[in-house]
């Protein structure tokens, strides 16, 4: 329940329990569970195989998927992900979160790009509308696959209720349990590549030779098996990592930050920004691609391919404090733009 599966998720439930007069078909790839409840108008169908591997995603939506379409009368397929069913003439919309994959193919495992550079111009061609979630990627995909910009709908995401200003007291407990007591920087997101983890531990190495007082924390699983880094042994004690956190326990610790210091190379919008806007968290952000489309005046910018350009701006906002408390009222303000509800109200117009 990560980037795209939160999407999914909080659209869903919202559009399904908003349209008690119509009919949806949720198709998943293995069983159902149980802690998604969706209302009665919403049936559940699992399609086999399961979607572990590039071929069996072609079985899955050139085989499976088509052939349910047609037996549950689908009058038009959402795909959250961008994947389209392409031998089936039922009507469909795609949200394409971003192409990092043409850009950064070698991030991704050999036969993992092959199939989404492959297979993702043909989808953006023949889903009837794209939705995105930043003008970036919007541009982006009417310059590397030629789709009309009219055909393209730009709608933020947004943010769940969980993430709010956190109190003092709730500060305090939350850096007690995760950060042996002290402020701390924070990284929210899966351990790929592109977000670029390994340049930003090694920023806070060198953070550490001026600064003893801020801590870092690293929340996310690991991506393709592979290793991210490796700590300096006088920085092991000062980073902590927590896995994959449920949504209660990640509005705990991104409340309880110091700062979100996210630099990603390359990002279709950065939900993690939002979550910390909503909770009055200062950002520390790469200067690249929609970041600071989404981030705007809530953070301060550097290059992610400058290991010493983002420890600057870790000290930053540490010997900084005005800038500090200027930025958390930027973010506080600015996260007003962000609303599942409203997405998924813009969702629904683009469905009808």
């Amino acid at each position: 329940m990560e980037g795209f599966g939160n999407y999914s998720f909080e659209l869903v439930r919202r559009i399904t329990k908003n349209h008690p007069e119509q009919s949806f078909v949720l198709f998943f790839d293995r069983a159902v569970d149980p802690k998604f409840e969706f209302p009665s108008n919403v049936q559940t169908v699992v399609l086999f195989p399961p979607t572990r591997h590039p071929l069996l995603w072609i079985l899955w939506f050139e085989w499976s998927l088509k052939r349910a379409l047609k037996k549950y009368r689908i009058d038009v397929l959402w795909s959250p992900d961008g994947f389209c069913s392409l031998r089936s003439s039922v009507p469909q919309i795609a949200t394409i979160h971003d192409l990092n994959f043409e850009h950064y193919p070698k991030d991704l495992p050999w036969i993992v790009s092959r199939y989404f550079r492959f297979f993702f111009p043909k989808f953006a061609q023949k889903a009837k509308r794209i939705l995105t979630v930043s003008h970036f990627s919007k541009a982006d995909i009417v310059r590397t696959y030629g789709i009309p910009p009219e055909k393209i709908s730009v709608i933020y995401n947004g943010i769940h209720d969980d993430f709010e200003q956190k109190s003092t007291a709730e500060i305090e407990s939350t850096r007690a349990n995760y950060s042996n007591g002290k402020p701390y920087f924070l990284f929210v997101g899966s351990l790929h590549p592109r977000k670029n983890v390994q340049r930003l531990v090694k920023a806070f190495s060198e953070f550490c030779k001026r600064n003893a007082d801020v801590d870092l924390v690293i929340v996310g699983n690991a991506m393709w098996k592979q290793e991210i880094f490796q700590l300096a042994p006088e920085t092991k004690n000062r980073v902590h990592f927590l896995g994959h956190l449920s949504t209660p326990q990640l509005s705990q610790v991104m409340g309880g930050a110091f700062a979100l210091s996210y630099v990603p190379y390359f990002e279709g919008f950065g939900i993690p920004l939002v979550e910390a806007m909503r909770c009055g968290i200062p950002i520390v952000s790469a200067n690249t691609t929609c970041l600071p489309e989404i981030a705007g005046d809530a953070a301060i910018y550097c290059d992610p391919f400058s290991v010493q350009g983002i420890a600057e701006q870790l000290h930053a906002l540490t010997e900084d404090k005005t800038l500090h408390q200027q930025l958390a009222a930027n973010a506080l303000q600015r996260s007003r733009q962000f609303s599942w509800d409203l997405a998924a109200e813009e969702v629904w117009k683009e469905l009808q």
